[in-house]
């Protein structure tokens, strides 16, 4: 493609709503079809790249990630309404409440893999719509629900249920990005779209009980007409300024070989830890610091998602200078002493302790998740030597990161269930916290022995 070609592409895909393709472009397609589709996409042609490929690309990252962004969001919108259905009449017992915010994690997670396949399936600008409205449904039903205090418990499960296609939303937002951006720029766009979502928990944790109480009374249903107006403008922004590329292919052979790969399942195991910590935490927060400490009444368990999102590139840069299994290990042992402070302030009925122990615990996480992540090319590269077999190795790598994005999202439905056993079992989260305790250790140890016990396999590639 010439310099004019990939400049014209630029000018075409901010103008018009047909094929962005260039009548020359190798690949194009014979017939235009309806929709902003690119026929040719090559970032990694320096000259494409810099006239016009990368304006394109920066203008669907951000749209993407004000997209992810809201489906964050609404994902862990139940964990901030959950704590308000008491003041809004609705009786229910612990472990009802619990499950209100774990379904939620549980739906997001199962969708991460056919989220991912969307993409490819039926384009990127074209799911980032569809996604994006399907947010519309959740919402719709939360408003409706929470006005109803004699609605049944079950109805209001399947409507945090659906909820879940808010957890959906990263999978297919982080596919569709890794086709716009080169390698080298790959792990800074990733980086800047899962940071930019997950900042959408910190925000509705923010927000609504801000919108909630504006006025007289609790008016609850606003948490979900609140995020109706910003789902349409994602909705519109993408219909009018994002692309489809053709080029955007499922690798189904990529998921099957990182399938295969043991290593997919352990850093996986781990991503539970950390990303699975961050997800099932930010979902409870609000409900332990409520039914934990009533007396106080200012609304901060936003800070914990907040701390959590701001810190997860941190984790990336880290990995790059020291290794991220360091850092990785080093983020699950402060986990485990977050725990074990939160453990200590339950006892003494500290505030000021518990807190602070959760903030580090969010810290902590933050920056497991981008550690984490910087593991997975680094695993997959180890010990390969030719150009065939590192082209191998990154599609490998890339689909053991849509596994355990799937898999860590699981921890979002664990923890909270993990509290709720406690508390029926015990009446007291003390003992889930202790078990948290006890997984984080056993985390640090896996990533210890497989990939920096002297004498394994992995030691001597620096992972």
């Amino acid at each position: 493609m010439t310099t004019s070609t990939a400049q014209d592409l630029d000018d075409t895909a901010g103008t018009t709503g047909t094929t962005t393709a260039s009548p020359t472009a190798p690949g194009a397609s014979a017939a235009p079809r309806r929709g902003r589709w690119i026929d040719h996409w090559d970032p990694e042609d320096e000259t494409f790249w810099h006239d016009g490929g990368k304006r394109i690309a920066r203008r669907n990252l951000w749209i993407s990630v004000f997209a992810e962004f809201l489906g964050f969001a609404v994902w862990a919108t139940w964990s901030i309404v959950v704590p308000q259905l008491g003041a809004a009449g609705f009786a229910l017992t612990v472990d009802q409440q619990f499950w209100l915010i774990a379904v939620p994690a549980l739906v997001g997670a199962t969708l991460r893999i056919p989220y991912t396949f969307a993409v490819p399936m039926f384009g990127g600008r074209n799911w980032t719509i569809v996604s994006a409205l399907l947010l519309l449904l959740p919402t719709g039903a939360l408003a409706w629900a929470v006005q109803r205090p004699d609605t049944s418990f079950g109805v209001l499960l399947v409507i945090a249920m659906l909820a879940g296609v808010g957890g959906g939303n990263f999978a297919s937002s982080m596919a569709n990005i890794s086709f716009f951006y080169p390698e080298k720029e790959k792990g800074k766009a990733l980086g800047l779209n899962a940071a930019g979502g997950n900042l959408g928990t910190a925000a509705v944790q923010l927000a609504v009980p801000l919108v909630i109480v504006a006025g007289a009374g609790i008016a609850l249903e606003r948490a979900g007409l609140m995020m109706i107006p910003f789902i349409l403008l994602a909705a519109f922004l993408a219909w009018r300024y994002m692309d489809n590329l053709t080029s955007a292919r499922a690798d189904y052979r990529s998921f099957a070989a990182a399938a295969k790969n043991t290593h997919t399942w352990v850093i996986s195991f781990i991503y539970i830890g950390t990303f699975g910590s961050f997800i099932g935490y930010s979902g409870a927060f609000p409900t332990l610091l409520k039914s934990q400490f009533p007396e106080v009444t200012l609304s901060i368990a936003f800070l914990g998602a907040l701390v959590g999102s701001l810190t997860r590139p941190l984790g990336g840069i880290l990995a790059d200078k020291v290794g991220g299994t360091r850092v990785t290990m080093a983020s699950l042992v402060l986990m485990a002493l977050g725990a074990v402070g939160a453990v200590q302030a339950l006892g003494s009925h500290s505030y000021a302790l518990f807190l602070t122990s959760f903030l580090l615990l969010f810290v902590a996480t933050g920056v497991g998740n981008g550690s984490t992540y910087r593991m997975i090319p680094a695993v997959f590269q180890a010990g390969v030597t030719t150009a065939e077999a590192r082209a191998k190795a990154r599609k490998a790598a890339a689909g053991c990161i849509g596994i355990a994005g799937a898999v860590g999202a699981f921890g979002g439905f664990l923890i909270p269930r993990g509290f709720a056993a406690s508390n029926s079992l015990a009446g007291s989260l003390v003992p889930a916290l202790w078990a948290f305790v006890g997984v984080y250790l056993v985390m640090a140890a896996t990533a210890w022995f497989v990939y920096q016990r002297r004498g394994s396999a992995m030691a001597a590639e620096n992972i």
